[in-house]
């Protein structure tokens, strides 16, 4: 078991390495992206990629904080969901309904890559090829739909 401090270390640690190996890559517009806090440009609509204890997570999170808006935010997603399907080549989980660390509801889309740690240093490699090649789909994707959201911004 790793202290606090320890682990707040180590996770920097492979946050850092991954915002490396991903700062030369640019987005599918052909900018610099920051991949790590990467901004739809809609606001209460996140791209999240999260490594921990026992998982990595790529995923797609709608937080606004009126459920009618979430909804028909999530319903929007739903109609794209063959152009996503095409840029992530896999199937992804939908959930309409979640609640989050905080007790707060929220909406989201993602995939998970279990049996991982953040705290084995060899998982790092295969979990850093898992979350690059994820989000550069959704960028992908966000690329060509993004426009279709303008009524949310």
């Amino acid at each position: 078991m790793y202290s606090k401090e320890e682990a707040a270390q180590i996770k920097k640690e492979f946050w850092t390495s991954y915002g490396r190996y991903m700062a030369p890559v640019l987005s599918a517009e052909g900018i610099t992206q920051n991949w790590i806090n990467y901004s739809t440009g809609i606001k209460h609509v996140f791209f999240r990629t999260q490594f921990e204890r026992k998982y990595a997570y790529a995923g797609i999170h709608i937080m606004h904080p009126d459920a009618s808006l979430r909804s028909l935010l999530f319903l929007q997603f739903t109609r794209l969901k063959n152009i996503l399907d095409e840029a992530l080549q896999e199937e992804w989980v939908w959930e309409e309904q979640a609640i989050d660390g905080f007790g707060k509801p929220y909406s989201r889309i993602y995939i998970e890559l279990k049996n991982v740690s953040l705290y084995r240093k060899d998982d790092w490699p295969a979990v850093i090829s898992f979350l690059k090649s994820r989000i550069i789909a959704l960028d992908t994707f966000w690329n060509e739909v993004k426009d279709s959201f303008d009524a949310f911004r």
